[in-house]
């Protein structure tokens, strides 16, 4: 086969951190080629350098035959070239159809002047409706659900025309309905021509649509396997050079107190809203996107308003939220959008993790350093994050070690009731059983946890119970040891209500 991109030494340094190592290796024409590897392996900053986002510090490409050597992501894209990024880089006070063409050199007439609605609507909405979207060109962006803000940001990519075309972790946020328009997507453009460097930490996904899987360890090259001439299993010890226990059930830490209770509470979206939550509990939430699982945890942390129903916390009704109380009362976030919604990404580590604990370390106003920055080497030991110190700007870590800071920050506080939304979006293989680890030894401490999870197996897995949501509404609560995928799913699509299981 025809080589379309091929590697020679290339290399890079973020400050003291080795990203790339030498790297070379070459991709052929017309393939769907999976770069997969554990957060902080390179594969996202080889993704940004094939497409100019930034440079290598030595080393050389060659694209089609030619040299390949972009300082933009617009020289990239004349070369033939496009990225979907795994932290989406949309404007989301701008419209959907604005947002396909700003900086899009296909879309864009070359004199383009003042272009109508009517004009953005016929060269935006052929693209939408061809991933699936059904929606005005006109809506605002930032109205839309995260899982339609990447199907955007997909048919940007698509509009563009591009002859290689890089995917990172597009399918982190979007239905399994969507995936499957996505993957419908790749095999059209495979027969057209197109090659896809597919950045992805779902194995099934993989061993779906993958020809070749190129592999990559702290920064260096590992090796490229056929799709049909390996297994799961050898992919997984080339990226983490070490043994993964097999998935089963953690041991449950559940205990008879009950330490949160929900009576009925209904918000902007949720419906009626009971549960309990016992001490030692790993609580799993599941639901279509828009079920209302996100704004569970809006309603705990006091972000969204009450309008019926009340929160119990160990016996005591909890009169006014805000999140400056649900942190004194010892309720922890870690919300759904890390990068937007979680951490300061122009802040170092150390004071991503340390926020949270600023106003009882400060004397007069002067935060007492020695003690918060062992309180934050203590983190780093816990969730293993890979950082040349804590000192580094937190944007320089990949997705899995700016996911564990969040989860370190919470670690410091000592919450009592810990709510996870979908903290292992985009995180790879080793990140995440650091982080079912961590889940695991806090109920071992005590702890009770609401885990919500786009990722079944991973529900199954690690909850004692797993809450079911359809449309704001609870429609049942089933022991995760004694249920399937099947069983989860019907009740998500609300077809059928089930009762409760306390057990």
């Amino acid at each position: 086969m025809q080589a379309i991109l091929t590697f020679h030494g290339i290399d890079k340094h973020f400050g003291g951190i080795h990203a790339l190592k030498d790297v070379s290796f070459e991709i052929e024409k017309g393939q769907v080629c999976a770069l997969m590897g554990e957060n902080g392996a390179g594969k996202s900053t080889l993704g940004k350098v094939i497409t100019g986002v930034v440079q290598s510090d030595s080393g050389a490409m060659e694209f089609e035959g030619r040299p390949h050597d972009p300082h933009s992501s617009l020289d990239a894209q004349r070369d033939g070239i496009s990225i979907i990024f795994q932290e989406l880089d949309l404007f989301p006070h701008q419209s959907v159809a604005q947002n396909l063409i700003i900086g899009n050199l296909k879309l864009l007439p070359r004199q383009a002047g003042f272009l109508s609605d009517r004009a953005l609507d016929a060269m935006s909405r052929p693209w939408l409706e061809r991933v699936g979207l059904d929606l005005s060109p006109s809506t605002p962006l930032g109205r839309l659900p995260i899982a339609h803000v990447q199907l955007v940001s997909i048919a940007r990519a698509l509009s563009m025309e591009s002859r290689l075309i890089v995917m990172d972790e597009p399918t982190s946020a979007i239905t399994n309905e969507a995936v499957d328009t996505l993957f419908s997507l790749i095999e059209s453009l495979k027969k057209d021509g197109v090659t896809i460097i597919f950045i992805s930490h779902k194995m099934d996904e993989i061993f779906r649509i993958a020809d070749s899987i190129v592999v990559m360890r702290d920064g260096a090259y590992i090796g490229t396997k056929r799709r049909t001439e390996t297994s799961p299993g050898e992919i997984v010890s080339m990226m983490v050079g070490r043994q993964i226990p097999e998935g089963s059930h953690q041991k449950s830490w559940k205990k008879d107190k009950v330490v949160l209770s929900f009576d009925s509470v209904s918000t902007a979206k949720l419906k009626k809203v009971s549960f309990e939550l016992h001490e030692g509990e790993v609580l799993g939430v599941a639901g279509l996107v828009g079920a209302g699982r996100s704004e569970l945890g809006a309603a705990l942390f006091g972000i969204d308003a009450i309008r019926e129903g009340s929160i119990a916390l160990e016996g005591r009704r909890i009169e006014e939220g805000s999140p400056r109380k649900s942190l004194k009362r010892g309720i922890g976030l870690i919300p759904e959008d890390r990068k937007l919604q979680g951490l300061l990404m122009q802040q170092s580590v150390r004071d991503n993790v340390a926020l949270a604990v600023v106003e009882r370390n400060h004397i007069l106003g002067f935060m007492k350093r020695s003690h918060v920055n062992s309180l934050v080497g203590s983190v780093f030991e816990s969730t293993r994050i890979k950082a040349a110190s804590p000192e580094v700007c937190i944007n320089t870590l990949s997705g899995g070690n700016q996911q564990k800071a969040l989860v370190g920050r919470w670690l410091l506080v000592g919450s009592q009731v810990l709510f996870l939304d979908d903290p292992t979006r985009g995180v790879d293989i080793g990140a995440k059983e650091d982080i079912y680890q961590i889940i695991g030894e806090l109920a071992e401490k005590g702890r009770s946890i609401i885990f919500v999870s786009s990722e079944l197996p991973e529900l199954l897995r690690c909850a004692d119970r797993i809450l079911v949501l359809c449309q704001g509404e609870i429609m049942g609560a089933l022991p995760a040891e004694k249920t399937n995928q099947e069983e989860i799913m019907r009740l998500a699509m609300g077809l059928n209500r089930m009762k409760f299981a306390d057990s």
